[in-house]
């Protein structure tokens, strides 16, 4: 049984997600934390550095374009596999003309590469997703996803803890410029990974691949809710987290704690939880999956709340922190593979793009009141409504996934749907 899961970690499919997931976290932070970093370094205004956050407008936005790369093919390469290479070509030289750019001598110029970056990393994310759900089966997505997510942070903890390592012994310059040839890994498995066989008719014009998608998916009869469910799955812990730096630090943990506690000790917490969450998943399904890793995603962030009891304690922060974390990264991995198996095969880049931008809702709006939230009635409090918000989210699962429901195919879904319209 063990070799038979080991057999499936290791499979040409994984080993894909996994670089692809690396592929897609490393260039993230290259606009944000550690692009912040060089533009303190370099004595840039505050204002003018908090300008860095509309960086992240293209991911924001990248539904607007995806329906151009569900509808057209790259000849001699195929949908997604063409599309993949051409975007990690560009954003490579992208990154690379960042690390050329000076901030002070020519910051808008480095402000026009780092939002090509963006662009360019946010259209790379639509076609791998795209891969992604084309590539495996129904019951691939939750160990396929687990992996994706694994090495998109093991990406993201490159670029921001290592970039900022590399950068105390060399310039920033040079660390993009390795930055953008750890991104050739990724051409490297573009290049040898096959273009996946769909048996679904493809978008006939750009018009229906504008069109179809949205019809596709609002024809459901639980369209509204299932986008609900998206925005609000989440909430509560989004909400948590944009306040724990400031509340340890209220707290009494000093910087050195937060970063060596916090950052390295829970990125490893999400990475096991990421796996586990993605081998369980193969057992038990998505629907329990998402009933699970939910309930103790909540009862995690109201974990957060022992820490106001027993002060800065180094070993009850750990234990905070590895439940969280772990339970988190099982509830992403059980979360993203839900919304890859909602997909269509013929607009998979499209309505994935759209499922993702909702995701992202609470990030911006729900956590943007959360300091006043926390000031107003404590952070006990503030740790009880987080966990109180998320039962919504769980509620909203009775509707189309209901813990003892097995969970549909992609075949049984679509002619389901197919008959609701």
């Amino acid at each position: 049984m063990k070799s038979d899961l080991l057999i499936k970690i290791f499979s040409r499919k994984m080993l894909v997600a996994f670089i692809m997931g690396f592929a897609s976290g490393l260039p993230l932070l290259l606009t944000s934390t550690l692009l912040q970093a060089w533009l303190k370094d370099s004595q840039i205004d505050l204002s003018t550095i908090g300008l860095v956050s509309l960086l992240s407008l293209p991911y924001t936005l990248k539904f607007i374009w995806a329906p151009f790369l569900d509808c057209y093919s790259i000849p001699g390469f195929g949908r997604r596999k063409g599309w993949m290479l051409i975007f990690q070509l560009l954003l490579i030289g992208a990154i690379f003309g960042m690390g050329s750019s000076d901030p002070v001598r020519s910051p808008l110029l480095l402000g026009i590469l780092a939002f090509t970056v963006a662009f360019f990393s946010a259209s790379q994310d639509i076609v791998i997703d795209a891969y992604r759900r084309e590539d495996l089966t129904d019951q691939e997505l939750g160990l396929g996803s687990s992996l994706y997510v694994n090495g998109y942070r093991v990406g993201m903890l490159l670029a921001s803890g290592g970039g900022l390592i590399l950068s105390d012994h060399y310039s920033f310059g040079a660390v993009y410029y390795f930055m953008g040839l750890c991104l050739f890994v990724g051409v490297l498995a573009t290049l040898l990974t096959p273009e996946p066989q769909i048996d679904t008719l493809l978008p006939a014009s750009f018009r229906d691949a504008v069109i179809l998608p949205f019809i596709d998916f609002l024809k459901r009869k639980e369209a509204f809710w299932i986008l609900a469910f998206i925005v609000l799955y989440k909430i509560g812990d989004n909400m948590a987290a944009t306040m724990t730096t400031p509340y340890y630090m209220e707290i009494g943990f000093t910087k050195t704690q937060i970063g060596a506690v916090v950052k390295l000790f829970g990125f490893w917490a999400t990475i096991i939880g990421s796996l586990t969450g993605g081998i369980m998943m193969l057992k038990i399904g998505i629907n329990k999956s998402l009933w699970i890793f939910g309930i103790l995603q909540a009862v995690s962030t109201l974990c957060f709340g022992l820490l106001t009891v027993t002060g800065p304690d180094n070993w009850v922060l750990a234990g905070v922190i590895a439940f969280e974390n772990l339970t988190g990264g099982m509830g992403t991995t059980a979360f993203v593979a839900f919304m890859l198996s909602l997909t269509n095969r013929a607009y998979t880049a499209t309505q994935y793009a759209l499922l993702s931008s909702f995701m992202g809702v609470p990030r911006v709006f729900a956590a943007a009141p959360t300091g006043y939230l926390a000031q107003a009635i404590g952070w006990w409090n503030f740790f009880v409504v987080c966990t109180l918000v998320a039962l919504p989210g769980l509620l909203l699962l009775l509707v189309f996934a209901p813990f003892n429901k097995r969970q549909e195919s992609y075949r049984s879904k679509i002619a389901s749907f197919r008959k609701q319209g």
